[in-house]
């Protein structure tokens, strides 16, 4: 195993897709010379050459219609959109045309893409670059959503992506590209669809995604530790497809579901996963379902009101020990 930081397991799991696969291609915004704007790529216009590695103008509809095109054509495109904020401005082909041509050519025509983006908050980018928008690709049939918290998961996880026949949206947590993890060396390929259960307890059922892992788990031992509350951890890792079997399993056991979830409250992953659990184990709970979120408002960027704004480990044990205490 090496110790890797979350930006070069980017990396290596691109390079190890396009080592494999010359069908494997990857374009985007200053993502070849430049390494990328958050040092993701570093090194593979080096050594994959520019006809594989490709920078692009600074048009999200250009990168999309580009990568689509190529998956239609028999290659396996990996797009990086630099900010997850800027699907708004690809939307239309990614929402209508991507995930649709599946459907629309009767299974004729797959779509083997991968699009990489730079997600959430905690990294004083302001309202219109820290968006946490997983939820916006989740609720879209056809499209595969993934959101690693760990940099083995981000190496085997977007190995998985890139051989998955249909297109994944690959959320990458900004904040967490400077954390340090052991990567597996040589060929590493995980599988979409699987949570991971990190932590064991017996009062409740924490489950997070992403940069909410880590404060869920920092929560968890602090809850343990001081108040003698025991909280299992579930990462789920991926959203589509979602592993509700690990979750109804974790929740039935500790009888609580908790989410902790960067997306504005409205509409957000959790609500989905609530639902779920009040269909599938409701004789199992306890008591109410919780859901930790970042408030339905624009995110800021002042430093001490995003950290506000945003679920912490502070909140998390405040509001369980309000709740179940």
């Amino acid at each position: 195993m090496a110790e890797l930081t979350y930006r070069d397991a980017v990396a290596a799991g691109i390079a190890q897709e396009m080592e494999r696969d010359q069908n494997v291609v990857f374009l985007g915004e200053d993502v070849a010379h430049a390494g990328g704007v958050f040092k993701a790529t570093v090194g593979l216009i080096e050594r994959f050459g520019p006809l594989r590695v490709r920078d692009c103008p600074i048009s999200e509809q250009a990168i999309i219609g580009a990568a689509m095109g190529a998956a239609m054509t028999g290659l396996r495109p990996i797009a990086e959109i630099m900010f997850s904020d800027f699907f708004a401005v690809c939307w239309d082909m990614i929402a209508n045309e991507i995930a649709k041509a599946r459907y629309m050519t009767n299974g004729q025509m797959a779509m083997p893409l991968v699009i990489r983006t730079a997600n959430g908050g905690g990294s004083r980018f302001g309202a219109q670059h820290s968006q946490s928008v997983e939820n916006w690709a989740m609720m879209i049939p056809g499209l595969k959503v993934v959101a690693p918290a760990f940099p083995a998961d981000v190496k085997g996880l977007l190995a998985a992506a890139v051989r998955d026949p249909d297109p994944v949206i690959f959320f990458e947590q900004k904040s967490l590209y400077s954390l340090k993890g052991e990567v597996p060396d040589g060929e590493y390929v995980d599988e979409l669809g699987k949570a991971k259960v990190l932590r064991h307890g017996k009062d409740c059922t924490i489950v997070a995604l992403a940069a909410m892992v880590h404060r869920a788990l920092e929560a968890a031992e602090v809850l343990e530790r001081e108040h003698g509350i025991s909280c299992t951890v579930v990462d789920v890792r991926s959203l589509v497809p979602l592993d509700t079997q690990t979750i109804l399993s974790e929740v039935a056991k500790t009888g609580r579901l908790v989410t902790v979830e960067e997306n504005p409250r409205l509409c957000g992953w959790g609500a989905e996963i609530a639902s779920i659990v009040a269909d599938e184990c409701f004789w199992e709970l306890d008591g109410p379902i919780i859901r930790i979120t970042t408030p339905h408002v624009p995110l800021p960027s002042a430093d001490l009101l995003e950290d506000h704004t945003m679920p912490s480990a502070e909140r998390i044990v405040r509001e369980l020990r309000a709740k179940l205490d």
